[in-house]
């Protein structure tokens, strides 16, 4: 048998034109990527000037190190201290007299003789 060749990944767009999307990523490979990541379209950290800081393979190889929910052997440097439990305050009840309070009396309020005002003279009267 035969090995086939590898199959190119061809796209139609809406136009109906053929689009090869693997080409297009390797020709666009060193452009920024758009977002706040500061990342160019293969993955390397951009730095100012769009220089390369980090390359692609340091930052996967730093993420494989220690896979996620692997226990370290390392202890951690500071234990956590225990959470202090204060006892439960105690709170009096109230008493039958203390619970009857008389209402507040409040002063009246003097009344000012005003003339009904209209359109104008009314919205402009607070601004004097």
């Amino acid at each position: 048998m035969v090995a086939r060749a590898p199959r190119k990944r061809m796209y139609k767009s809406m136009q109906g034109r053929m689009i090869d999307i693997e080409k297009l990523r390797s020709a666009n490979e060193s452009v920024q990527a758009v977002g706040n990541m500061n990342v160019n379209a293969r993955g390397d950290v951009i730095g100012a000037g769009g220089k390369v800081v980090t390359p692609k393979e340091t930052i996967i190889k730093k993420y494989y190190e220690q896979p996620k929910g692997m226990v370290s052997d390392t202890p951690v440097s500071k234990p956590m201290p225990a959470p202090r439990r204060e006892p439960p305050k105690q709170v009096a009840k109230p008493s039958a007299v203390a619970s009857k309070t008389a209402p507040k009396k409040t002063a009246p309020k003097p009344k000012t003789e005003t003339k009904s005002k209209k359109g104008i003279d009314a919205a402009l009267d607070g601004l004097e």
